[in-house]
């Protein structure tokens, strides 16, 4: 049996049979099944919004979370594009569906069939499924969106900066695809033009939904360089083309906000927002703010982990609340499992946690996570329990030089060093300050937690999709 039939057989049977861990909540409001927006954008700082602490304007999204919640300590699975959003569609680490690097055009793996996504569990409980976006999980035909649950698919297989104009290429990039489902309807398509597109696609997704409840997935391919903005937002920021494409990502949500409104859908519409790792500091000012936490993309520190995230549903969500638990990325996917009532199957073990009542403002609810390991490729780096953070000895990246204007500066990935070292989060959250000697036991404990989770990824991860055909 082909492994992506043998995946559709066993979620048509979940659809009818309740695994005991699946059993259905009382919902936050009076309709079955709530609808899901989930927004994502690309290499977005920690102080990119408004709501944030950023001069940028992004009134939307400020809006978003006035009918809904901030939170402050929530962390991305992967510091960079491909093992990030792995971790976001499965509720796994990204090692143990083994995604843990970033794919490109020469790659031939992907996320494999046999692992089950947010809109493989939705479509098969009767979901309408679209994505309009980056992917970025696998190029090959059979990794692409349309054979991971989504119905309907506009967008790009990997980053934008993936095509032949790309200033500092390591290899020669062939023309950028379009795709509309699985075929291929444009090249090198005009990176101004990018976000209107997948904002147009959305709008009219929402706008053609009837009765069933939908899955939408916007990942956009800002503020990821090569930057692009149309001309309703070229300088109009007055602070530079990074802070007019933050501005046009944010009318984005707001025309997607529209949508939900006019449709008499916004308080049966869970609405997340959020991005796939911190800025990409070596460009300069063409990166984005990490908002004063240590480092960017591509590290284990605070700013390469830690990114904004809104989550907003109005009469079910609080309004206008800031929440300092430490949730994740990996959460998302048994959250809306939970919330819609689909089951999940037991074969495929998950890392993430259901984190409705802390989305729904639960009086006392706590984080469920005990700790968050923070990995950089298959290499575990740090963990973090309660308030401590703790990095083992590592290399780490540095920018000696940044760039500017579109040029990238001088990374290097190996050029910083770190000891055995132990930060207080509560207290120091750029963690400046090393309080390893003077807490040994907390150090030990949390050694510990790492080597148990090193032998858990060793006994218990999965195999990567392999193309079945040559590229």
């Amino acid at each position: 049996m082909k492994p992506i039939l043998a995946k559709s057989l066993l979620l048509g049977t979940l659809a009818t049979c309740q695994f005991a861990q699946a059993a259905p909540v009382e919902k936050a409001n009076k309709t079955e099944k709530p609808n899901v927006v989930i927004l994502f954008a690309d290499d977005l700082g920690f102080g990119d919004l408004g709501s944030y602490g950023a001069e940028i304007k992004t009134p939307n999204l400020d809006q978003l979370a006035a009918q809904g919640t901030r939170f402050t300590n929530f962390y991305v699975a992967a510091a960079s594009c491909t093992p990030s959003r792995a971790a976001l569609m499965t509720g796994c680490y990204p090692q143990r569906v083994g995604l843990e690097s970033v794919v490109d055009d020469t790659d031939k793996k992907g996320l494999s069939s046999e692992e089950f996504t947010i809109a493989d569990y939705l479509k098969q409980h009767g979901y309408a499924t679209g994505m309009f976006g980056k992917w970025h999980l696998g190029h090959c035909p059979e990794f692409m969106p349309n054979q991971h649950g989504f119905t309907e698919f506009y967008g790009i297989p990997y980053s934008m900066d993936m095509w032949p104009f790309h200033p500092k290429p390591n290899h020669n990039y062939p023309a950028l695809p379009v795709y509309e489902n699985e075929e291929i309807v444009e090249y090198n398509p005009d990176v101004n033009q990018m976000t209107t597109k997948f904002t147009e696609k959305a709008v009219d997704f929402i706008q053609r939904q009837t009765e069933d409840p939908f899955l939408m997935y916007v990942p956009y391919s800002q503020p990821h360089v090569p930057l692009g903005v149309s001309d309703k937002f070229k300088g109009k920021s007055g602070k530079g083309l990074y802070a007019d494409v933050i501005m046009e990502l944010d009318w984005s949500v707001g025309q997607i906000m529209k949508a939900l409104e006019a449709k008499g859908l916004t308080e049966n519409t869970l609405i997340l927002f959020s991005s796939d790792n911190g800025p990409w500091l070596s460009y300069g000012n063409h990166a984005g703010s990490s908002g004063g936490l240590r480092e960017g993309k591509g590290s284990v520190f605070g700013g390469g982990h830690k990114v904004p995230f809104i989550a907003s549903m109005p009469g079910s969500i609080p309004s206008g609340a800031v929440n300092h638990e430490m949730i994740t990325a990996m959460d998302i996917l048994p959250t809306i499992l939970k919330l819609s009532g689909a089951s999940f199957p037991r074969m495929n073990p998950i890392d993430g946690k259901n984190i409705w009542p802390i989305l729904s403002g639960e009086k006392g609810a706590k984080t469920p996570h005990k700790t968050f390991f923070f990995v950089n490729k298959k290499e575990v780096q740090a963990v973090r329990s309660g308030k401590w953070k703790l990095h083992i000895p590592h290399t780490y990246r540095i920018c000696p030089e940044v760039g500017k204007d579109g040029m990238p500066g001088n990374q290097d990935n190996y050029g910083g060093k770190i000891e055995l070292s132990l930060y207080n989060l509560d207290k120091d959250p750029s963690e400046s300050k090393n309080l390893a000697s003077k807490y040994p036991k907390v150090v030990k404990q949390l050694i510990q937690y790492i080597k148990e989770f090193e032998i858990d990824l060793k006994e218990n991860s999965r195999p990567v999709g392999m193309a079945l055909e040559k590229l």
